[in-house]
C-alpha cells in the first residue's frame, strides 16, 4: 500500500532532522577533539608572566614562559597546540608552582632546526628544566604525553613525577590502528604544500574524526588557520607515537621511566584511551590510572580546573 503524502512528507522531515542532528553531533565531537588541539580564540598569557627562550642542544631557540612561584613543572602541549593551549591550566598551578608553558619546536615563536627527530624534542625539555633548576615534574597531553614519557625516560634523575593526560596509545581493536605509511603521506602533502589537506588527513586517519566533520570545522572554526600553519608538526607527533598505535601491547622495555605516574582519561573520552591507559600502568613501575568523571580529550584546553587540582596534589605528594 503506498504512503500517504502526509506520511511520506513526514518520513522525508524525519530523515532531515536526523542528517541535521547527526551532522551538529559529528561537528560538536570534532570541535571538542579539535580543541584538545588549539584554542577556539586566542588565550592571553597569564598575568606576570615572564618570556623567554632557551638555546636547545641542537642551537634551536624553544620560547617560553614561566608562571608562579615554587617547584617548577613543564607543561608539554598536545598535536597542532603551542602553549595558548596549556594557558588556561598553566594560571591554575601558578598559585603553588613555578609553570614552565611552552611552545614545542615547530610552533609558535620557538624554531624548527632540521633534521627532525624525537631525541630533539627531549633536548628542548632539558634545556627547559636547565632554565629552571635541577629537576622538574612533568606534564604532558594526547602526543605531548607521549613526549613527556620519553623525556622521563631519558632524562635519568631529572624528572621528579609525570602526569599523563590521555596519550592516544591504541593496544587493542577499540578503534582502526594508526596505518604505517600515515607519517609518510602527511609529509608528503606539507612537502608539496599542501597543508589543509596534510591537517584534514591527521584528523581523519589519526584522531578518528570523519572526513565530512573535519570539513565542517574547517569553515566554522576560527582557529583553523592556526592548526593550518602548524601542520609541518604533525609528522613528529607521529614519530613520537610511533610503535605505541598499532593495536599491540605497549612496548614492554622502551621506557625507563621509574619516578611516580599518573595516566588520567576523561570518563567521556572513547574507550581506546582507556585501554591504552590502563595498559601503561602495566609497563611502568609506578605508574597509577585515574578517571577523570565527566572528562574528555579536550578537556586540558575547555576545562583544566579538575586536571590542575589533580596535578597539583599528585605533585604535592612527591614533593619530599
Amino acid at each position: 500500500m503506498k504512503p500517504s503524502a502526509p506520511a511520506e512528507r513526514m518520513r522525508h522531515m524525519l530523515m532531515w532532522i536526523g542528517i541535521i542532528v547527526g551532522g551538529l553531533l559529528v561537528l560538536a565531537i570534532a570541535a571538542v577533539f579539535v580543541a584538545g588541539h588549539v584554542m577556539f580564540k586566542p588565550e592571553p598569557a597569564p598575568a606576570g608572566a615572564r618570556q623567554g627562550a632557551v638555546r636547545s642542544k641542537d642551537g634551536t631557540s624553544i620560547a617560553y614562559e614561566k608562571t608562579g612561584n615554587g617547584p617548577v613543572v613543564v607543561l608539554v602541549s598536545s598535536a597542532l597546540a603551542d602553549r595558548e593551549a596549556t594557558r588556561r591550566l598553566a594560571r591554575l598551578l601558578a598559585d603553588r608552582y613555578t609553570v614552565i608553558n611552552y611552545d614545542r619546536r615547530g610552533r609558535g615563536s620557538s624554531g624548527d632546526t632540521q633534521p627532525y627527530a624525537p631525541q630533539r624534542e627531549v633536548e628542548d625539555i632539558e634545556a627547559l628544566i636547565d632554565q629552571g633548576g635541577d629537576t622538574a615534574f612533568l606534564f604532558g597531553s594526547s602526543s605531548g604525553a607521549a613526549l613527556a614519557l620519553e623525556a622521563a625516560s631519558r632524562l635519568k634523575g631529572r624528572v621528579k613525577a609525570l602526569f599523563l593526560y590521555e596519550p592516544p596509545f591504541i593496544v587493542d581493536a577499540s578503534r582502526p590502528p594508526i596505518t604505517a605509511d600515515l607519517r609518510r603521506r602527511i609529509s608528503e602533502l606539507i612537502a608539496s604544500n599542501q597543508r589543509d589537506e596534510a591537517v584534514k588527513l591527521f584528523f581523519v586517519e589519526a584522531v578518528g574524526i570523519p572526513s565530512f566533520g573535519v570539513t565542517i570545522t574547517r569553515f566554522a572554526m576560527p582557529g583553523w588557520s592556526k592548526i593550518v600553519g602548524m601542520a609541518n608538526t604533525t609528522p613528529y607527533d607521529l614519530a613520537l607515537l610511533e610503535g605505541t598505535q598499532n593495536g599491540m601491547p605497549l612496548p614492554k622495555n622502551r621506557w625507563a621511566a621509574n619516578m611516580p605516574a599518573v595516566v588520567m582519561i576523561g570518563s567521556r573520552s572513547e574507550p581506546f584511551f582507556h585501554s591504552g591507559g590502563r595498559a601503561l600502568t602495566e609497563v611502568l613501575p609506578h605508574c597509577e590510572y585515574k578517571m577523570l568523571e565527566g572528562g574528555s580529550h579536550g578537556s586540558v584546553v575547555l576545562e583544566p580546573k579538575p586536571i590542575a587540582a589533580a596535578m597539583a596534589q599528585f605533585f604535592a605528594a612527591q614533593a619530599y
